[in-house]
């Protein structure tokens, strides 16, 4: 039987992960969920205090670094189907049985439609376009499934990156063809958007993008991270 382990990656979330824990059991079906891991990656707030007062939600202690808490929470997860998901994304309803579906249809890799919780016409636009399969319109807050002998075929998040960990693997999928996008729409924050500003944001992450189609490294991508955006 399929059963997804929802696997959070946090660092000082205690904003958000209340809230989307709460939207987690509400909005799917428990048989569907084999475990719910929370990655800290050492938090300085009241993240883990909170998550600690979720029963059936396990709280892992990590090294810092997104890739490396995912890496850390898959090797822990019971389920078959790994379902990483930022903290302040929220997955639409039955979300658990949209992945159970595709995986069923011989579908081992994806993510759902985005839309930002922001009505700038820019925001709006790059939401719409998510529902594409190009590449371009691809990237971590959309959330991540994937059958979790395939994320071990793959090696995993490659934990040289810092950021950027959720695109490399998305670029490892793209080659092989394996990669779907669930047409209901996830909801996540602009909150990055807001604190650096729409446009200078968005042009960086588009520097980041190219950087990345010409070979830059993961350590020359982090520190073009590091000195731009806040």
């Amino acid at each position: 039987m399929n059963k997804i382990s929802i696997i959070i990656p946090i660092l000082n979330e205690a904003e958000y992960i209340g809230r989307l824990l709460d939207h987690l059991h509400l909005n799917s079906t428990p048989n569907n969920i084999a475990d719910i891991i929370v990655v800290d990656g050492g938090s300085t707030d009241a993240s883990k205090n909170i998550v600690g007062e979720f029963e059936n939600v396990i709280l892992l202690e990590s090294e810092k670094g997104r890739a490396k808490q995912m890496n850390f929470g898959a090797r822990k997860a019971n389920g078959n189907i790994l379902y990483f998901l930022h903290a302040d994304s929220f997955p639409p309803k039955n979300f658990d049985s949209l992945i159970i579906k595709e995986i069923e249809n011989g579908n081992q890799a994806g993510c759902f439609r985005m839309s930002f919780d922001h009505d700038h016409w820019w925001l709006r636009l790059a939401s719409w376009l998510t529902q594409f399969k190009w590449r371009a319109c691809r990237g971590g807050d959309q959330s991540q499934y994937i059958s979790k002998t395939l994320f071990n075929e793959l090696g995993g998040f490659d934990e040289s990156y810092i950021i950027y960990e959720d695109n490399d693997l998305i670029n490892k999928l793209y080659a092989r063809k394996e990669f779907t996008v669930i047409s209901e729409k996830l909801t996540t924050s602009a909150r990055c958007y807001r604190k650096n500003g729409i446009w200078r944001l968005q042009y960086h992450f588009w520097t980041i993008y190219v950087k990345k189609w010409f070979g830059a490294s993961a350590e020359e991508i982090h520190r073009y991270y590091k000195k731009n955006i806040i």
